[in-house]
């Protein structure tokens, strides 16, 4: 018999590295089908598959998870690196790399203290943005007339706000339904924010004045989706001022820290947003009260004052009655200058007429000069001629013939020049002239009494066509003629009253009239 040791192995089979990592596989998800697992996530990685990697570890292990691109995409929360959190999903290996991982399905914060905590993460490093500065934030506007509303349709949130708003001051409100809890909740909010912004100023639909963001009470992890960052960025983004009304007094949440107001609750909300109507319609009241008793006050005054001045200024009768017999006045001591003034230019023509020497004569004169010369010209050619011979020869005879010649020609030309320069002076004389007696004749013209006659004035003479410049020239039965501009009226005299005379006593007759 053998002494030596059987050895069993040897009838174990032969296995491939994949056929054993199958077996471990199928061991492990057969045996780990759905578990919960509490952990620190520690560096979360998205793929550009889309893919969310992260490892899951404690104080002494370390499990490698995955999360498939539909999944990452419907979670609750965002993972970040450090945040404690409970991962829902089924156990399996990776053949490739010969470890196991968990396929996440959920994620799940650990308790409210890692909430908290992240929470106050995420203040101290949006603070440190300066995104909760007080000079960000927008001054409400005073009189909205539209308010957009980002809240859930249903529940009693938006009823509230609708109800205080139609008791305090009716509006048109508009209401973008978002959901205010779970997965999507903070990216509708967020879009629902930006969407309110978007819309064009002066387009065709009408832009909010004013947001309100409201929510009803809850716990923490209810009202989370208003601590997303993507929210609280979209809210300081926001160019309409934003109301917070998230929860009640007691909940915080970081929406409060960046919005423009922060409400306790929704209906305070709605009475932060707009005033009093009735208070409005009070204090207008009042202002109009006020308003029309300073106007009466100051109409009474301007009265008074106008009172005044009218009795300063005399009755205007009187003084246009003044005016027109000083006007007729002027107008006749204006027809007298301008008659003078054309006589003494008339003068003035004729003696400086007399002082010109007429052109006639002055046309004789130069040719009585201009025959002179020929005889004197002729007397001296026949002289030259007589002695031809002589004078011929010498060059005295020549220079003395071209000098006769050239003082001939001279005062020909002399001769021209007076004629055509008297002529001239006649010329300029008669044009200034000309232009005197017109600006006279036009002054005379516009000075006229038919220029009066046609301002509304009027002439009146007696039988003898003498004119009347007073009430007392005018007697009582007698026959006066009135021209106006279009023609000459006949009319009686009635009565007439001199301008010094005590006023007649009221009657129910037309007093103050001349005829």
């Amino acid at each position: 018999m053998d002494n030596r040791s059987i050895d069993f192995t040897d009838n174990l089979p032969e296995l491939t590295v994949s056929e054993l990592s199958n077996q471990v596989k199928f061991t492990v998800e057969s045996n780990f089908q759905r578990v919960r697992v509490k952990g620190e996530i520690s560096r979360p990685t998205r793929a550009s598959s889309g893919h969310l990697y992260l490892t899951l570890k404690d104080e002494n292990a370390v499990l490698d998870g995955i999360c498939w691109r539909g999944t990452a995409q419907r979670l609750s929360i965002e993972p970040e690196d450090g945040l404690e959190v409970i991962c829902i999903g089924k156990i399996t290996t990776y053949p490739g790399r010969s470890k196991y991982q968990i396929i996440i399905e959920e994620l799940e914060h650990a308790g409210e203290g890692a909430l908290l905590k992240l929470l106050e993460e995420r203040r101290k490093k949006l603070l440190k943005e300066g995104i909760f500065d007080q000079d960000r934030k927008l001054p409400l506007p005073p009189y909205p007339e539209l308010i957009g509303v980002v809240t859930s349709p249903t529940g009693a949130v938006i009823r509230d706000i609708l109800h205080r708003l139609k008791d305090r001051y009716p509006l048109h409100v508009m209401v973008c339904p978002v959901a205010v809890q779970g997965a999507s909740a903070a990216e509708e909010i967020a879009q629902a924010v930006d969407g309110f912004n978007k819309i064009p100023r002066n387009g065709a639909l009408q832009r909010p004045d004013l947001l309100i963001v409201a929510r009803g009470g809850g716990s923490l992890e209810d009202l989370w989706c208003f601590n997303e960052e993507v929210v609280v960025r979209a809210v300081a983004e926001s160019s309409i001022p934003v109301i917070s009304a998230v929860g009640h007094e007691t909940d915080t949440t970081l929406i409060d820290f960046v919005a423009d107001l922060r409400a306790p609750t929704p209906t305070a909300a709605a009475e932060m947003a707009v005033p009093v109507r009735m208070e409005l319609v009070a204090e207008l009241s009042e202002c109009e009260r006020r308003m029309v008793l300073a106007m009466d006050r100051s109409i009474e005054g301007y009265s008074l004052q106008l009172t005044g001045l009218s009795r300063a200024l005399g009755d205007p009768t009187v003084i246009i009655d003044n005016r027109s017999q000083q006007l007729d006045y002027l107008d006749q001591r204006l027809e007298k200058a301008i008659n003078l003034i054309l006589k003494d230019l008339s003068v003035n023509v004729g003696r400086f007429s007399t002082r010109l020497v007429p052109p006639d004569f002055q046309i004789m004169r130069k040719s009585d000069v201009l025959d002179s010369l020929i005889k004197r010209h002729e007397n001296a050619g026949k002289a030259v001629i007589e002695n031809a011979e002589f004078r011929k020869s010498t060059i005295a005879g020549r220079l003395r013939i071209n000098a006769v010649r050239q003082i001939i020609d001279n005062l020909k030309i002399e001769l021209e020049r007076l004629c055509v320069k008297q002529e001239e002076i006649i010329d300029r004389l008669l044009i200034d002239k000309e232009k005197a007696i017109s600006g006279l004749d036009r002054l005379l013209e516009a000075s006229s009494f038919q220029r009066t006659l046609e301002k509304g004035f009027a002439l009146v003479r007696d039988e003898t066509s003498k004119p009347i410049f007073s009430a007392g020239s005018a007697k009582p039965g007698q026959a006066l003629q009135i021209q106006f501009k279009d023609g000459v009226s006949n009319v009686k005299v009635i009565k007439s009253f001199g301008g010094k005379q005590s006023e007649p006593k009221k009657s129910t007759s037309k007093q103050n009239t001349l005829f």
